[in-house]
């Protein structure tokens, strides 16, 4: 299995719980790995053979740019069905961690955040 990575993309959403959250917004960082076969691509060097990470960026910033989530893992989640669903030929798996640097809770921490693996990861 081969691996594509899409590391801390940073976006800024008004996803959260909290009424602050949802009016004032914060930012999201987002890492994104996608298992998928990059033997083709190696050889012949085309675009078609592999999975274009600029169309990937896209839509984890329309997700998370977008309509406003409770929770973080639905997010994520959203993100990865996304993923599954656009580019289904040839992604077999997809891992999304979704940092959370500024959540209004007190205390001392660098940041909340989860991390989903959906499909097939070796």
């Amino acid at each position: 299995m081969d691996y594509i990575h899409l590391n801390e993309m940073e976006f800024y959403g008004y996803h959260g719980v909290l009424p602050e959250e949802t009016k004032l917004g914060q930012r999201f960082r987002v890492t994104v790995s996608l298992a998928v076969n990059l033997s083709e691509a190696g050889k012949t060097d085309e675009l078609d053979k592999t999975v274009n990470y600029a169309a990937v960026y896209s839509v984890c910033q329309s997700v998370v740019e977008g309509k406003p989530l409770k929770l973080i893992e639905a997010v994520a989640e959203t993100i990865a069905d996304e993923i599954k669903r656009k580019f289904a030929d040839k992604v077999f798996g997809v891992r999304v961690v979704l940092v959370k640097p500024d959540p209004p809770i007190p205390g001392h921490y660098a940041s909340v955040a989860v991390e989903i693996t959906r499909g097939r990861f070796v």
